[in-house]
């Protein structure tokens, strides 16, 4: 794979909405919530520079550069993760890019190579990254996730999403629409029909056929990747994912000095 992929940060927050997290940590912004001393945007950027797949510098929404890295492309930021993925296209952000967000400290090369290999591969216009129900669960069997329960796979969001050109924008602006019900799957499903809608409810939609139907409902090419790494399903939302991934990156730290 020798293309090279634009990076996007989503470093936004919800006004006036008090984060018992931030509260407990003293900070003002989620990104720079302190996992074994240090912002846990620095994570995320760690990983980033590991990968040889993407372009430099990275583009940032919803925090101030200077915050965390001031070479950093300051892209702006809208109200929600979706509209500030669009206006970050609008200002310039190349094509392809890749986007995830500043509450993924779990993030490693090893996740970013691989999704993008898969998603460059597929030849789609957007990709979105998944792990399965059976690949999280017995890794962290008391992790409580959000599954989308497709008929084949139970299946939850790893902050991975993969646009290839000004088509692939389309879900973006779906997702946009449909922010509100992201945690909603009945609701979503009802954005893209009845037929839709009742296969989801009686468990007869698989995740392929689903996909299917989205790419033709936006006149796109859409496509779901599945990663083998439980904690690419696991960020930061709470003092139990907190406590988890402290835990987790603790015991990296462990083996990378052995």
């Amino acid at each position: 794979m020798s293309e090279h992929v634009s990076a996007l940060i989503l470093a936004g927050q919800r006004a006036g909405v008090v984060d018992p997290l931030l509260v407990d940590a003293g900070v003002d912004w989620k990104a720079l919530l302190p996992i074994l001393g240090k912002p846990m945007t620095a994570y995320v950027l760690a990983a980033l520079d590991a990968s040889d797949r993407l372009s430099k510098p990275y583009w940032v929404s919803g925090l101030d550069k200077d915050l965390i890295d001031r070479s950093l492309n300051q892209s702006p930021s809208e109200a929600g993760p979706a509209s500030s993925v669009v206006v970050a296209a609008e200002a310039g952000l190349p094509y392809p890019f890749m986007v995830t967000t500043c509450d993924h400290p779990l993030l490693t090369s090893d996740m970013v190579n691989h999704f993008l290999q898969k998603s460059i591969a597929s030849g789609a216009d957007f990709t979105l990254g998944l792990a399965t129900k059976d690949v999280i669960q017995p890794a962290y069997p008391h992790v409580k996730r959000t599954y989308l329960k497709f008929k084949d796979q139970h299946v939850s969001g790893c902050n991975l999403f993969y646009v290839a050109n000004a088509k692939g924008l389309e879900a973006i602006k779906f997702w946009r629409a449909a922010q509100d019900d992201r945690k909603k799957p009945v609701k979503l499903a009802r954005r893209l029909g009845i037929g839709m809608l009742l296969k989801y409810i009686t468990g007869g939609l698989t995740l392929n056929i689903a996909f299917e139907h989205a790419s033709k409902s936006l006149n796109i090419n859409a496509k779901p990747i599945i990663l083998p790494f439980a904690e690419a399903a696991i960020d930061v939302d709470k003092p139990s994912d907190l406590e988890l991934v402290t835990e987790i990156l603790s015991e990296r730290n462990t083996d990378n000095t052995l």
